[in-house]
């Protein structure tokens, strides 16, 4: 995601090897000045006063342009959408990925919520866009445990007879419909299945249906199952347990049963003590085992801060910005505990890169509206203000 510009405008972007393919037949065997632009990172030498350098174009030849990273967390690769590593495929390197170029015909999705079901991990996104269609009934996909968060993320998504990512969870009233989190439980038949909970609505207002759905794993979709009262627009949701709850939010619990979830009365909120320089509502919160404390992540349009308490509820230390976007949005941030690395030193942090929300005079090709994962090193002495 690390923008090349030339002096007539003209733009690319670097794929997530870090690649970008420049086809300038016109330019051919001339020195051209690139300049060099990324969110959280920077090009240290200047070229007429601008970051970037001269490159002579020749078919063929390959430069390599170094930058320097300026936030905590670094970013790794684009984790949906279309032409992930284009460039590279133009350019005939290897890649980690067994679908590059087009997966499940998705070109953008949104936020994301993922958890590990029946051996595998099972994901769902928001509003999904391809090239010929918009679903506006949750996507999801499933992948294996054993893929490596630092290379790729490799989706099976669930898709329709065309090959297109099916729409998840039909509904019969109009507006967009959401799960927001995903919740593996026990049935009475001693069962794993997976509960999520759901929203529809007409745009960014108050939800006219809410409740729980439960998937069906003949049909592969999820159907509504329980409905509840809608007393606040969606927010993503990425729930834990903790002593003998579910937590859905970090304010919101239920107990760990399979009547209790059902049961709107024994749904109850807990007061969280939030970090006191960042009093913003917390995106995604989980168990750490090697910081031995409860992360939070925190999202404040396009910058993301971390935090750390010894209970889900708090209190919290400072919160230190990990991620930021320069006039671009970042948000519906997660970090899946099952990716940890290195007993949980190593952390992956995810979220949707979108202009939405922003002033952003433009979009990221490919990039825009699509999930993006960071790594985050919880060594990292920048983080102590962080220690609760």
């Amino acid at each position: 995601m690390v923008e090349l510009k030339l002096p007539n405008e003209v733009k690319y972007w670097t794929d997530s090897a870090g690649v970008a393919c420049l086809d300038e037949p016109s330019l051919n065997g001339r020195e051209v000045f690139v300049s060099v632009r990324s969110h959280g990172y920077e090009y240290p030498n200047k070229t007429f006063g601008l970051p970037g350098r001269l490159v002579k174009f020749e078919p063929g030849k390959t430069e390599r342009m170094r930058i320097r990273r300026t936030m905590i967390a670094e970013r790794l690769y684009r984790l949906t959408g279309e032409g992930i590593y284009r460039d590279s495929v133009m350019a005939g390197l290897p890649v980690p990925m067994t679908e590059p170029l087009l997966n499940g015909q998705v070109l953008g999705q949104d936020t994301v919520a993922a958890a590990i079901y029946r051996g595998r991990i099972f994901w769902i996104w928001g509003d999904t866009i391809g090239p010929d269609y918009w679903n506006f009934s949750v996507s999801a996909a499933t992948s294996e445990l054993d893929d490596d968060p630092s290379v790729a993320v490799n989706y099976t998504y669930f898709t329709d007879k065309k090959g297109r990512s099916k729409q998840m969870l039909p509904l019969k009233g109009e507006g967009l419909v959401w799960i927001e989190g995903l919740i593996p439980m026990t049935d009475p038949d001693g069962r794993e299945r997976l509960v999520a909970t759901y929203t529809r609505q007409k745009g960014l207002v108050l939800p006219e249906e809410c409740g729980l759905a439960l998937f069906n794993d003949e049909l592969k979709v999820f159907e509504p199952w329980v409905r509840f009262p809608c007393e606040r627009k969606a927010i993503a949701s990425h729930p834990f347990l903790h002593k003998g709850y579910w937590y859905i939010y970090p304010w919101w619990r239920v107990p760990n049963d399979w009547q209790a979830i059902q049961d709107w009365s024994q749904h109850e909120k807990v007061d969280v003590r939030l970090p006191e320089n960042i009093q913003k509502r917390g995106s995604c919160v989980v168990w750490n085992d090697y910081r031995q404390r409860w992360i939070m992540l925190i999202e404040d349009y396009g910058d993301i801060y971390y935090a750390e308490a010894p209970e889900p509820e708090g209190p919290y230390g400072r919160a230190v910005k990990i991620i930021d976007h320069d006039n671009y949005n970042f948000y519906n941030v997660a970090t899946h505990d099952f990716f940890n690395q290195e007993g949980g030193r190593i952390i992956y942090v995810e979220g949707t890169y979108t202009t939405s929300f922003t002033s952003a005079p433009e979009k990221t090709p490919r990039y825009n509206y699509n999930q993006v994962m960071y790594r985050l090193n919880l060594d990292d002495p920048r983080l102590t203000e962080a220690r609760q």
